[in-house]
């Protein structure tokens, strides 16, 4: 690991981008590379923290005192900061949840750092936060929990009652408090929660009788958390629990109780709160109302100055949970499956890089068991279902009939496998076209041993074979950047777009598509483009300048993007691609000349090495 490696990762990630470069590379010979196997403890409760961790590769899990995971972090997070900014003692357990990479920077430039650099402070420091509050109009309510906590948040002096309270007066408590739960305390010690729900589940439905003690019902040793946490940990630990009240305990003694309420309160329209309301619906109608925010919450993201790359993976999360909760809802309908199957998604949602406007693009993988005439009926009407699900809330049927629905692309593992086969060894530019939209797969949901292995052992018979690649090669400079011969801009001529840029098809596809070839040529299995053009640049496929510069322009030409969607959803129209450069200043229009140039000089620079290294 050279020491270059941490500030070209930092470079990337917030808040390390708004430092210097120069700076980053002073702190790079500072920095540790540390290496942790899978379960290997990082530091546990208590123990001294001497920097900040930041995740180069794999994945870490926080566990509580009490030893429940609080949260999972991967690549890009960042951790050890409370500790740093309080008493330097780790207030909880960090655990390597698979083989890590970490950079460990030391707490004294980190002190440094966050007195030199208020921004980069104000991402950690919850309290300086809390001192000059973010507009809820700009500001995504998932970041501003980020920086507020539960003390903050919660209900203070909680409602308390014995073990032995009958359910009709815990009952009648409730409803003379109007709350929602109490939570029940023997000798000052938290021993159960009580909710409105589990009266409902509990005690009615299951016919128990009034007197029945509350000690029978309740939840014993609900999961708890201190006040110092974040409104983010409560957040995450509720939604992956399914958990709707959260007791606060501080050092042993109950100080309030955060519920769903508190946190509604604090939040307008999120990714964490769409995605849970999504999976509480049960018809095309309902879910579309829970879908239909997911373009305010984008102008909320791109308003909150979250960048392109990172609004792609949380539009793309919405997408994913919708679909995940269309196929349950397709096997609450048909019923079980009778063979194991696979849903994929390609295209945009493959490569987690969704925005305002998306089609479908999906396919299914069933086991090699399938039998046409006892299975195909109930595939058949199963992605019927779930594209017409997907359709009803706004994500349209694929123009190319790129969708399970097509049955070509609902087959068995061994018929999916022949496809790839055929495409490389005829690569006709049909073939490429079904190669290059395939190379972006990504499991949803099912039995992902269906495709385990097969992207690998394609990707490897695509690399070895030469006409195949070269045809990748060719495929990947269809799309040309919108640029005349005098490096002016090349403007649609004629139609309902007359005078705009395209900054899908002629600004961010060519880069995909080129991210797409270096990932063939560098065994790259990762579908999502900006981490393919890093992880390219690290196999020496790309050079390092070649890749930072077309790095830059993707972010540019997809930030841009992104704010004229936003811009457009603010005013009330329906987002679209298509952007007159005319609306932007003159350092705006050069910039993004700047951009189109890159790609046009890497697109040369491919065609004429045809795939060596640039």
């Amino acid at each position: 690991m050279t020491l270059a490696a941490f500030a070209d990762f930092a470079s990337h990630r917030h808040p390390f981008d708004i430092l210097p470069f120069d700076l980053l590379e002073d702190l790079a010979t500072r920095t540790q590379t540390i290496d942790m196997a899978k379960g290997q403890t990082i530091c546990d409760v208590g123990e001294p923290v001497s920097g900040l961790y930041l995740i180069e590769k794999g994945a870490i899990d926080l566990i509580t005192p009490e030893g429940s995971l609080l949260l999972h972090l991967n690549i890009g997070n960042c951790f050890g900061e409370r500790a740093l900014l309080s008493d330097g003692k780790a207030p909880n357990k960090a655990i390597a949840s698979e083989d890590s990479t970490l950079f460990l920077l030391p707490n004294k430039d980190f002190q440094k750092l966050i007195k030199s650099y208020p921004s980069f402070h104000s991402f950690f420091d919850s309290s300086l936060a809390r001192k000059a509050p973010a507009s809820s109009e700009t500001v995504d309510s998932t970041t501003s929990l980020i920086s507020v906590s539960i003390g903050n948040l919660m209900t203070p002096n909680p409602i308390t009652i014995p073990p032995t309270t009958t359910v009709m007066d815990a009952a009648k408590i409730m409803r003379e408090k109007n709350i929602s739960c109490v939570l029940i305390s023997e000798s000052e010690k938290l021993t159960g929660i009580l909710t409105t729900g589990d009266l409902s589940h509990r005690v009615v439905a299951s016919g128990r009788p009034a007197d029945t003690s509350v000690a029978d019902v309740m939840t014993p040793n609900p999961f708890t958390l201190g006040p110092d946490a974040l409104g983010f940990d409560a957040l995450m630990v509720m939604m992956e629990r399914a958990h709707t009240h959260l007791p606060v305990v501080d050092n042993g003694k109950l100080v309030g109780i955060l519920t769903n309420t508190n946190l509604v309160r604090q939040q307008a329209v999120s990714a964490p709160f769409i995605i849970r309301d999504i999976s509480r619906q049960t018809s095309f109608e309902a879910l579309n109302d829970i879908v239909s925010k997911t373009p305010q919450m984008l102008a909320q993201l791109v308003g909150s100055g979250v960048d392109a790359h990172n609004i792609g993976r949380i539009i793309t999360n919405v997408t994913d949970t919708l679909t995940r909760r269309l196929v349950t809802m397709a096997e609450e309908k048909f019923g079980p499956a009778p063979i194991p199957y696979l849903w994929l998604a390609c295209g945009s949602q493959g490569r987690q890089e969704q925005t305002g406007v998306s089609d479908q693009d999906n396919c299914l993988i069933l086991d090699d068991s399938y039998n046409e005439a006892d299975h195909g009926s109930y595939f058949k009407d199963f992605a019927q279902y779930v594209s017409d699900g997907l359709d009803a809330c706004g994500y349209f049927y694929c123009p190319g009939d790129m969708m399970a629905t097509n049955p070509r692309w609902c087959q068995p593992a061994k018929v999916w496998r022949s496809y790839f086969d055929q495409w490389i060894d005829k690569p006709d530019p049909m073939a490429q076209m079904l190669a290059s939209v395939m190379f972006d797969l990504r499991p949803i949901t099912g039995d992902e041993q269906l495709f385990d292995g097969m992207y690998q052992q394609t990707l490897e018979k695509a690399r070895k074979n030469s006409i195949f690649r070269a045809h990748m090669i060719s495929n990947s400079l269809s799309h040309t950047p919108p640029l005349n011969l005098f490096r002016g801009f090349a403007l649609i001529k004629k139609g309902e777009h007359k005078d705009t840029l395209d900054l899908k098809h002629n600004g961010v596809v060519p880069i995909v598509d080129l991210g797409r070839a270096y990932a063939l040529e560098a065994a790259i299995e990762n579908a999502n483009t900006r981490e393919r053009l890093h992880m390219a640049r690290d196999a020496k496929a790309l050079s390092a300048s070649g890749a930072d510069d077309l790095i830059d322009a993707y972010d540019l030409i997809a930030n841009m993007r992104l704010e004229h969607q936003a811009k457009q959803i603010r005013d009330g129209q329906k987002p679209d691609n298509f952007m007159p450069p005319a609306i932007l200043s003159e350092l705006e229009r050069n910039h993004l000349k700047d951009a189109f140039i890159v790609i046009k000089t890497m697109q040369s620079a491919l065609g004429h090495n045809q795939g060596a290294n640039i």
